[in-house]
């Protein structure tokens, strides 16, 4: 039984990577990467990607704000540093092994100030939940209105939904199928999560009491604010990226609009924060506006890479914040 553990966790680690990997080594098999390099240092603006940090770091900050906020109603008040330190640290975290971040933040709440983890947990789904459906809606709305744009691409090249399809490779299926397969392997480890919460009584009383923490939110104006806040500050982290390339600056909020979407469905596959599966739907999608095939590529490979090492230096910060955070008892857990 050990040793099927022991399996078991490995899988969880290493699938992703290769899964992540298998994705990255088909897309850019054969390229020049020497041409990477050179888009980096003589063709890309850095100004907007350097203007873009302070959004990618705000969007993590909103997050660590709205946690706090939803722990209140269930009488947990962690430091407000330590909300921000928790969340920074959980993103870093999730890019070796992905969704642990979310346990890893209750863990540092509960280690540093004393926080009960079922309780944080709860507030966790409750977040998900909410930033599920807010997703939810805005890519609804945005495949409504860019199915004229979508039906106008069509009619200007003669293009069929069945030509794409034909044009789509074995491989282009494959790696659809491999993510599809994915998904379904991390649905089956959260409800076995769940599966395991759900023998202890007192745990899942915990988790209900933090699902339901939203409905004693003091300030729930505040509360949608911060929920806006993440996802227009996670919005403008990518979309001002489009400004550092010659071929994508020209696109428009809705290009910006529909890639986002797609690549933030995208990350639900299981690899390192997205890694793969989120270039690959973007990189379709900008050739869908008439990005050329290659400079698609320098894209998606650029943005996500920066972006991580934020996450990466974030997730350094707060490890560094931490160690010298002295610990606080609130009470016996």
């Amino acid at each position: 039984m050990e040793t099927n553990t022991i399996a078991i966790k490995a899988a969880k680690i290493i699938f992703p990577i290769l899964l992540g990997g298998a994705i990255l080594y088909w897309m850019y098999r054969g390229e020049d990467f020497g041409r990477f390099m050179h888009v980096m240092t003589d063709e890309m603006d850095w100004t907007w990607m350097l203007l873009s940090f302070p959004f990618g770091i705000l969007a993590q900050m909103f997050r660590g704000w709205r946690w706090k906020q939803t722990l209140e109603p269930i009488d947990e008040h962690p430091r407000t540093s330590t909300s921000l330190n928790a969340i920074f640290l959980s993103y870093a975290v999730s890019l070796i092994i992905p969704r642990l971040g979310e346990f890893t933040r209750c863990g540092v709440l509960k280690r540093y100030d004393g926080v009960s983890f079922s309780k944080a947990l709860g507030t966790v789904v409750t977040e998900r939940a909410i930033d599920t459906l807010l997703m939810g809606v805005v890519a609804g709305l945005t495949l409504l209105f860019e199915l004229s744009i979508f039906g106008t691409f069509f009619e200007q090249t003669g293009t069929s939904l069945d030509t794409i399809l034909q044009k789509f490779s074995l491989t282009g299926y494959l790696v659809v199928g491999v993510c599809i397969i994915a998904i379904l392997i991390l649905l089956h480890i959260l409800f076995s999560s769940l599966n395991i919460y759900s023998k202890v009584k007192a745990t899942i009383h915990d988790i209900w009491q933090g699902i339901i923490s939203l409905k004693g939110v003091r300030n729930l104006p505040l509360f949608v604010c911060f929920t806006l806040g993440i996802w227009v500050s996670y919005f403008l982290h990518y979309y001002l990226t489009f400004f550092c390339f010659e071929a994508t600056s020209h696109l428009g909020l809705s290009c910006a609009m529909v890639t986002f979407v797609v690549g933030s469905i995208a990350v639900i596959v299981p690899t390192p924060n997205g890694a793969g599966p989120w270039h690959f739907a973007v990189k379709t999608m900008l050739i869908l506006y008439g990005v050329v095939d290659e400079y698609a590529l320098y894209f998606v490979l650029i943005v996500h890479t920066v972006q991580t090492m934020l996450v990466v230096a974030l997730g350094i910060y707060a490890w560094a914040a931490l160690s010298f955070t002295k610990r606080i008892n609130q009470k016996q857990q």
